[in-house]
C-alpha cells in the first residue's frame, strides 16, 4: 500500500507574497455588489414601515397640517 503525499506549496517569498497581495481584480464589483445589498435591504425595510397604519396615519397627518392654510 503507497501512501500519498499531499503537494507542496512553492515558498512564500517577499515578491510572491506582494504579487499575491497586490490582486484586487474583481474588488471593486464585489464592494458593488455587497452595497447593492444592503441597499435593497434598506428598501425592503422602508417599505415594511411605510406599509405600516401608525406611520401611514402621521405621514397623512403631516400632509394634512402642511396643507392647511392657518
Amino acid at each position: 500500500m503507497t501512501r500519498h503525499t499531499p503537494p507542496t506549496l512553492p515558498p512564500l517569498t517577499h515578491r510572491r507574497a506582494a504579487r499575491l497581495l497586490a490582486d484586487d481584480a474583481g474588488a471593486a464589483t464585489a464592494e458593488y455588489a455587497v452595497a447593492t445589498m444592503a441597499a435593497v435591504a434598506f428598501a425592503g425595510l422602508l417599505v415594511v414601515i411605510m406599509r405600516s397604519d401608525e406611520v401611514r396615519g402621521i405621514l397623512t397627518d403631516l400632509v394634512r397640517r402642511a396643507l392647511t392654510v392657518a
